[in-house]
């Protein structure tokens, strides 16, 4: 039985984490942002995997996905990976708008964000787009390259390099 009750979680304002027990808290950034994390261990190796926001997920889930990632570590297995592989694999497009919005807390100002979206579509969206990354290739990198690389060659070295990005997530 859970440490937490709905009317705790609905209560918490407190920045810091509240435990459920079994490895499962509640983390309270500011009053009204909240998320769930779960904290297993195996092996000596410590993961923390999120579990998504408080304000979606309700104590009852929360506890149902953090015993599901406890039993992904218990059989040796990745709850990252697992995790992604039941949300399937992306398609490029798909792939590269989570990579986005990973990195745009990153970038100094908003024309590097239009920058890197206005030259994926430009180049990049057209032939891979909505392909899966998994069934990209190097001579389908080629042909998306071979376009630009002797007119911009600049152009074509950063599409290069921001197809790696993307496929380096995936």
């Amino acid at each position: 039985m859970g440490k937490l009750s709905t009317t705790a979680v609905k209560a918490a304002t407190r920045p810091g984490k509240l435990g459920d027990g079994d490895g499962l808290y509640l983390v309270v950034k500011s009053p009204g942002t909240m998320s769930w994390m779960v904290r297993v261990q195996k092996n000596g190796n410590r993961r923390d995997s999120g579990l998504g926001s408080a304000s979606t997920i309700s104590l009852a889930t929360a506890r149902e996905r953090a015993r599901e990632v406890r039993t992904w570590v218990e059989l040796g297995l990745d709850p990252l990976f697992e995790r992604r592989k039941a949300e399937g694999i992306p398609t490029f497009r798909k792939a590269a708008a989570k990579v986005l919005a990973q990195h745009r807390s990153t970038w100094r100002n908003e024309k590097h964000e239009q920058q890197w979206i206005r030259t994926l579509e430009a180049y990049a969206f057209p032939h891979l787009g909505n392909l899966q990354v998994n069934d990209i290739t190097g001579p389908l990198i080629r042909n998306v390259l071979v376009e630009i690389w002797l007119a911009k060659h600049e152009k074509a070295r950063r599409v290069r390099q921001w197809i790696g990005t993307v496929l380096y997530w995936a």
